[in-house]
């Protein structure tokens, strides 16, 4: 996910961006208030700043939500919760703000910044102003941004500092001070009323993961992405910094690849295996281009260029034994089976360099109503594509901006919290 694209003509597209197949089309989806999926834990304030050995671990709980997962964090003074979009595709931390002249509907309380005494605007002469594009000077002398994504969703507000609270491994208050967000007074597009804003984790300057620096001790972090449609009670956790590498039996990991697009972790795909059919990510033995793909948890489907897809799709069609559904508008070109069992389909493999990952059919077959389910697979016409958070969940993938690499373990998150 990233800003002003267009998901038909370029790879990037919103963390709004859910195919209709995806969407909650059926069923209740009064999913319940993503506060209760957060266990309370008293702690102690804890601050890192400094910190000359850092011997606790910051986390963050992470539940899944209708294609996307909210993350929990405690902004100002007193600390107060709020639930975003973990998204790696972007940059940008923002959540909807008092007074808010044009919202979304929220479930949860709105952030009130004069209610926080750590709360401060960003001077439209600080450099802080212009490490976003589109920050410009108000009549205050404020800076005001806007920030859009693909699916024409928007932010407007006044870029603030706060006062970021994480809680540790060993149940302390970690804070963090003047992180940089964008307090929204004025938010539109595809977001639900789970959703307060959206916390970019990508590769960028106002990114928190940029923000934390070596704060918790190492520029890394890590996550445990539950899989579609598990209870929304079963939540995980990510973590930062120091004890947030992922190490042990059964982990691969390949090389991030650096562009002048500082936002996207880039990674490159040498091809996907269906079943033991090999296919390459140019259909022949030549070299592929480096950092042909990117993580985003943010996109929940995997998206592919279209003549890798194409032939993705006709060999796990070749190798399910039943006819695709072709009669549900709902569907549109999708490859999908309407079957009242679980779809026993192929195992794929994803080949990325030097590391190769294993998703069974629960991370590729997904369900979007009753009794169907859907290759979790869309394409594009770009050379390059995106690794959604539908085959990211059940693995323990760590991203370490400092040894540059991004490595993966089979999990099972459900567990992992």
């Amino acid at each position: 996910m990233a800003s002003f694209h267009s998901f038909f003509t370029v790879i990037i597209i919103s963390h709004v961006f859910i195919p209709s197949y995806f969407s909650p089309i059926h069923g209740n989806t009064d999913v319940g208030f993503m506060i209760n999926l957060i266990r309370k834990t008293s702690a102690q304030a804890f601050p890192v700043r400094g910190l000359s050995a850092m011997s606790e671990t910051p986390q963050s709980p992470v539940g899944a939500n209708l294609g996307h997962y909210l993350m929990e964090l405690s902004i100002g003074t007193p600390p107060f919760k709020i639930y975003g979009i973990a998204d790696t595709g972007s940059d940008l931390i923002w959540t909807q703000c008092l007074p808010c002249n044009n919202c979304y509907n929220q479930l949860n309380p709105m952030f009130d910044p004069i209610k926080s005494s750590s709360y401060s605007n960003v001077s439209c002469d600080s450099n802080l102003c212009h490490q976003l594009d589109t920050g410009v000077c108000s009549p205050q002398k404020q800076c005001n941004y806007t920030y859009a994504y693909a699916s024409a969703s928007i932010t407007q507000g006044v870029l603030a500092q706060e006062t970021v609270t994480l809680t540790s491994t060993t149940g302390t208050s970690v804070l963090l001070k003047g992180v940089v967000f964008g307090c929204g007074h004025d938010n539109k597009g595809g977001f639900n009323d789970h959703e307060t804003g959206i916390i970019g984790l990508g590769g960028g300057p106002m990114s928190f993961i940029s923000q934390m620096g070596a704060s918790f001790g190492g520029k890394r972090f890590s996550q445990c992405l539950v899989p579609f449609h598990t209870d929304v009670n079963v939540y995980s956790r990510m973590s930062f910094g120091k004890g947030s590498e992922v190490s042990g039996e059964g982990v691969v990991s390949t090389p991030l690849v650096i562009k002048d697009d500082k936002t996207p972790y880039f990674v490159t795909l040498l091809g996907i295996s269906v079943g033991n059919t090999y296919l390459h990510y140019n259909g022949s033995s030549e070299n592929v281009e480096k950092g042909n793909m990117f993580l985003d948890s943010g996109t929940p489907p995997t998206i592919l260029p279209t003549q890798l897809y194409d032939r993705v799709v006709a060999e796990v069609k070749n190798q399910v034994a039943m006819e695709p559904t072709v009669d549900d508008p709902d569907l549109g070109s999708q490859l999908c089976y309407r079957t009242k069992n679980n779809l026993r389909g192929p195992m794929l493999t994803v080949h990325f360099e030097g590391a190769n990952v294993t998703l069974e059919p629960i991370q590729t077959l997904i369900s979007p109503k009753d009794d169907v389910f859907c290759l979790g697979f869309t394409n594009t016409s770009s050379d390059v594509g995106i690794y959604g958070n539908f085959a990211q969940s059940n693995y323990l993938i760590g991203f370490d901006l400092e040894a540059q690499v991004v490595s993966f373990k089979p999990t099972d998150c459900t567990k992992n919290t």
